[in-house]
C-alpha cells in the first residue's frame, strides 16, 4: 500500500532555470518555506541535512539520504521512519514544457508496514507545504528568468 501527497505548478521559465533554483542548497534559506536550511551534496547515497518547516508546528531537523538525481529533471531523496516501518520518497521533478516554460512537480511517497500511521492531518499540512514552496520556486525561477532575459513576466 502507497500514499502520496502532491503539488504541481506552470512555471514560465527553462526546466534549466528551475534546476538551478532547485539544485542550489545553500541558496534555499533565502527563498525556500519548507526547508529554511539545506546543506548536503547531490549524490546518490549522500546524507542531507534539512531544518523542515510545516505549518503549525516547530521547525525539526531532518537528515534524508539522496536516492536519485537527473540534472534537469529530478531530485529523490528517502527516509524512514516508525523504526523502519515506514519508507518516505520526496520527489522534487522538472518537466520542460518547451524554450522558456516548465512544470515543477514536488511530492512525498510514503510505503511500509505502518502507512496507516501516516495521518490525514499530517498529509494536509505536508500538501500545504508543498504548494508553498511550489509557489516559491516558481516566483524564484520567474525573476531568474525575467532579468536575464529583460522579458517581464
Amino acid at each position: 500500500m502507497k500514499r502520496a501527497v502532491e503539488h504541481r505548478i506552470g512555471v514560465q521559465a527553462p526546466a534549466e532555470i528551475v534546476w538551478e533554483v532547485v539544485s542550489e542548497f545553500e541558496t534555499w534559506t533565502h527563498w525556500n518555506p519548507l526547508y529554511r536550511k539545506a546543506e548536503g551534496q547531490m549524490k546518490i547515497g549522500s546524507p542531507l541535512v534539512l531544518e523542515q518547516h510545516l505549518p503549525g508546528e516547530p521547525p525539526r531537523v531532518i537528515q534524508p539520504v539522496v536516492h536519485d538525481w537527473v540534472p534537469y529533471e529530478q531530485l529523490h531523496w528517502r527516509s524512514t521512519r516508525m523504526g523502519g516501518f515506514v519508507t518516505a520518497i520526496r520527489y522534487l521533478e522538472i518537466e520542460n514544457m518547451g524554450p522558456a516554460n516548465s512544470t515543477f512537480s514536488n511530492g512525498e511517497l510514503f510505503m511500509g508496514m505502518l502507512l496507516r500511521f501516516v495521518g490525514r492531518e499530517e498529509r494536509r499540512k505536508l500538501k500545504a507545504a508543498f504548494a508553498a514552496m511550489g509557489e516559491a520556486v516558481r516566483d524564484r525561477a520567474e525573476a531568474i528568468w525575467s532579468a536575464r532575459s529583460g522579458d517581464p513576466i
